[in-house]
């Protein structure tokens, strides 16, 4: 299967699906953090009918309800991400998993199909993240743990909050490569 894995600048998905004989790629405006099959690029300017499935983490910075407090802020990059997120949930490809913690899209547009935890896939961690879906299962768990902490969200500001905060967790990465690939 061909998989585009979109706004992933770690690799951590991508590989995953590649570990699995799949013909994966991500891709994003950042340099990929791992050597692998990476565009480097807006995701707007890539040639969707080569995919069979999209897997896309889009940036939350002006849609996750955490940042609520700004949004009367930021209305002109909110109205954008919005748009951003639903040119990705239109693409014309039959299998697409749309990420992102709990947000505005929820009444923007339609609640999630499921809100998983890192906890349901071996990290003791908590952070509430919806999948919106189209063509593909729910993701089942895989390793339920107990010692769950907010360790994501108590991160303190540094240069780098942002990309470890974006980071998938490599049980969520294995889980959809098993269970979508």
């Amino acid at each position: 299967m061909k998989i585009l894995i979109a706004c992933e600048f770690s690799g951590v998905v991508r590989d995953a699906f590649i570990k699995r004989g799949h013909d994966a790629i991500s891709c994003d405006i950042l340099p990929s953090e791992s050597p692998g099959p990476h565009i480097q690029g807006d995701l707007r300017d890539v040639d969707m009918t080569k995919y069979d499935m999209v897997i896309a983490f889009p940036p939350c910075t002006h849609l996750a309800v955490s940042g609520a407090r700004w949004f009367k802020d930021k209305v002109k990059e909110q109205k954008l991400a919005i748009e951003f997120f639903m040119w990705i949930a239109n693409l014309p490809v039959k299998k697409i998993a749309i990420e992102n913690p709990v947000c505005i899209m929820s009444t923007r547009w339609r609640k999630p199909d499921q809100y998983i935890q890192p906890w349901q896939f071996g990290h003791g961690e908590l952070k509430k993240t919806g999948l919106w879906l189209k063509g593909l299962p729910l993701l089942k768990p895989t390793k339920i743990v107990e010692g769950r902490e907010q360790r994501i969200w108590k991160l303190p500001p540094s240069p780098d909050r942002a990309k470890i905060r974006a980071k998938t967790f490599q049980g969520i990465a294995d889980a959809f490569a098993n269970q979508w690939g």
